[in-house]
């Protein structure tokens, strides 16, 4: 098991957040607990990625774009247009670089926590099914049976999150990250692939 000093972590990160944001972190940062509790995955490793993965949230947008553009992080147009977007890119720089970290697959899954990508890490599955769930949540439709699926099968989840995702930024005016769509038809296919039956009901 890795070892990180907890409490340093979160006095810090702490200073660099709303109230609201730092509830929701330390949040996330125990259902990953939960989570690789459930799954064997390294219960540090997990909290560590949950404490800092919204650890570049609170800057502003434009100082987010600018601090991409001064470390040469690569964005997308939709990033460029929507900069709220790269609080995962910037966060996993910063947990490098501000933080310390140098443990590749924590910086994966704060990375990779917005958007999703094909074929996830187990820890980049908790961290992004975590900040989904958390118990503060309260917003997202079908989260109850989420929640519940979320301790039974992490990819069944994936897809139902990313599914519910993709459906609910179709309906309003925000822009779909094209990671997310080719996420989505990674864990729709792997869905489809294991549970045939259930796939033709939908």
């Amino acid at each position: 098991m890795k070892h990180y000093n907890m409490k340093s972590y979160e006095k810090r990160i702490k200073h660099e957040m709303d109230s609201s944001r730092f509830e929701h972190t330390m949040g996330v940062m125990y259902t990953c607990a939960a989570l690789a509790m459930r799954y064997g995955a390294d219960i540090q490793q997990a909290m560590m990625a949950g404490l800092l993965h919204d650890c570049a949230k609170c800057i502003p947008n434009s100082k987010k774009l600018k601090l991409c553009e001064k470390h040469n992080i690569s964005m997308t147009e939709v990033e460029r247009r929507n900069p709220f977007l790269l609080h995962a890119k910037l966060g996993a720089f910063l947990a490098m670089h501000e933080y310390g970290v140098k443990d590749k697959e924590v910086v994966s899954a704060i990375l990779n926590h917005t958007t999703g990508k094909p074929a996830m890490s187990l820890l980049d599955k908790i961290v992004y099914i975590a900040d989904y769930i958390e118990p503060g949540r309260d917003k997202a439709v079908n989260l109850p049976e989420i929640r519940r699926l979320a301790f039974q099968d992490l990819d069944l989840t994936l897809y139902r999150i990313l599914r519910d995702t993709l459906a609910y930024l179709d309906e309003g005016d925000g822009e779909t990250d094209e990671m997310t769509q080719k996420a989505y038809e990674y864990y729709r296919i792997r869905y489809e692939t294991q549970h045939p039956e259930d796939a033709k009901e939908e």
